[in-house]
């Protein structure tokens, strides 16, 4: 049973209390209960005992947190942290992630209090387990740690302990000596919580629980997760959203790992009229990125929006009048983790992709060839279109030898349209035009997550792509399908009346 419940006092004591604020109230039932505490030290033991194998209990009791916004109406800043459902769930969680050894993702809407659970959670680890290391880590240093700067995880910390009973800190604890910057170290049982930023996150010592903080916004993802794998069983990201094809959107939708999800709509505080102030007052990236948490529509610049894709997703296949010859795009893998992709598209309409890997230049134009035969008997085949920017060139040889319709695109050649910076700028712009009243497959995710994923800028007044490099470089993997599909439009191939083939008896259909 939860030691000290809060039913106690007189009746008049109790009625009293029931008409101070919610917050008031708290603070009434944490003084009766800190009394008769004090007044029967004799239960502080079973009390201890009681809360180090329940957190959440020891944070709604005793635990206090901060809210700057309370100020703007008057009242206190400094109110306790008596938690709802949904916060008590992800302590339940997190804990069980960390007694399994397993780790896990924690996607967020913003204003949930999920950092500051995570400070009191690694507080109540920090305070009744002895030996642990508790590691946190976020993209900036002053997010960590910062004197006087109420955003920092370790101020956090340190606000939640100063606020705690005498009874639950540590009998040799002194602030000054044992909460330095980046490191609040426990002198009676060992136990230690340390700091680190951005690339240097997972550097440090071993760890038994890791909090990465706006995980999504980390620059070299990739790095840290390297790195934290080497340094402990449980890392716990923890972000809102930031744009398709990062390591955090890869992981939250791999299936691989728990997820816990904590939307908006979880929090009693807030409802639909909160969320349409939101709306009238925020831009809608940041709307979609901190309170929708939507992937795809959360990424700033972000040069094909993801409306347009789900929109393209969505249609039925019999929407779409089928006409023209058959148009394939070749994206030719260069190296390391890039793959081939064999894109086939008619008219209005992307029909399959195929992806290949670490392939010699034959096997994939052999591949190429196998791929577009099964069509020929329904549909003229109208044109190849080939990356030759590197090694693509001798795939574009090699189908030369048995197709006539065969064209090199090269991405990277100057363009002289007064829009398009290269060739790689047009061909994506005609994908995004094309994608508005298109449709492909629903299973087609992957590409998705690429058409979604890079962004733009402009170049002497020219729309420039964002590079594969630049792309990869945070974090977001090389867009083959994209670019495969990109492909099938750099040069105009024109459309041939063809009798429709019934959509029941064509093999070319699938996954739609």
């Amino acid at each position: 049973m939860r030691p000290l419940e809060p039913e106690y006092g007189s009746q008049s004591e109790r009625s009293e209390r029931s008409v101070l604020s919610p917050h008031s109230s708290v603070l009434c039932e944490r003084m009766v209960r800190l009394t008769r505490m004090r007044e029967t030290l004799a239960l502080v033991p079973s009390i201890r005992a009681y809360y180090a194998d329940h957190p959440a209990d020891f944070i709604s009791d005793w635990g206090m947190t901060f809210d700057p916004r309370l100020a703007e109406i008057g009242r206190k800043t400094t109110i306790p942290f008596t938690l709802f459902p949904r916060q008590r769930e992800l302590v339940d969680w997190i804990l069980e992630r960390w007694t399994s050894g397993s780790g896990g993702l924690v996607e967020k809407s913003r204003y949930t209090g999920v950092s500051w659970l995570c400070c009191a959670f690694a507080a109540w680890l920090w305070l009744f387990r002895p030996g642990t290391v508790i590691g946190f880590g976020s993209r900036v240093e002053d997010y960590v740690d910062k004197t006087g700067d109420p955003r920092a995880l370790f101020w956090k910390i340190r606000m939640f302990l100063d606020m705690l009973p005498k009874e639950f800190l540590p009998p040799s604890y002194d602030r000054k000596q044992h909460a330095p910057y980046m490191r609040i170290v426990n002198p009676d049982n060992g136990s230690v919580i340390s700091g680190e930023s951005g690339d240097n996150i997972g550097r440090g010592n071993r760890a038994s629980i890791y909090f990465v903080d706006e995980s999504a916004f980390i620059e070299h993802q990739e790095v840290v997760d390297a790195a934290l794998s080497m340094t402990t069983n449980c890392k716990i990201d923890i972000s809102t959203p930031n744009g398709a094809g990062n390591a955090f959107y890869r992981k939250r939708h791999s299936g691989k790992i728990p997820v816990f999800t904590f939307d908006w709509r979880d929090d009693p505080r807030k409802n639909q009229e909160w969320y349409e102030k939101q709306c009238q007052i925020l831009d809608p990236v940041i709307v979609a990125q901190e309170i929708d948490r939507n992937y795809e529509a959360s990424l700033v610049n972000s040069f094909i929006p993801g409306n347009i894709v789900s929109e393209a997703m969505a249609r039925e296949i019999r929407e779409t009048y089928l006409v023209g010859p058959l148009i394939v795009g070749v994206d030719v893998a260069r190296f390391g983790d890039d793959k081939s992709v064999i894109t086939l598209r008619r008219g209005r309409a992307l029909i399959k992709q195929v992806v290949l890997e670490k392939l010699e230049l034959t096997d994939l134009a052999g591949h190429v060839r196998e791929e577009i035969e099964p069509y020929r008997r329904h549909v003229t085949l109208g044109q190849i279109a080939v990356d030759t920017d590197g090694i693509g060139a001798g795939v574009a040889d090699i189908l030369r030898q048995w197709f006539s319709c065969v064209v090199d695109v090269n991405s990277a050649r100057r363009l002289s349209n007064g829009r398009d910076f290269n060739m790689r700028a047009f061909i994506w712009r005609e994908m995004r035009e094309w994608l508005r009243t298109a449709v492909i497959p629903r299973d087609c995710h992957e590409l998705r997550t690429e058409l979604t994923a890079l962004r733009y800028s402009y170049k002497n007044g020219l729309l420039l792509m964002e590079s594969k490099d630049i792309a990869k470089a945070r974090g977001v993997h090389s867009p083959d399908r994209a670019d495969s599909l990109a492909m099938t439009f750099a040069v105009p191939v024109a459309a041939e009346t063809i009798i429709d083939i019934p959509i029941n008896q064509a093999d070319m259909y699938v996954g739609y």
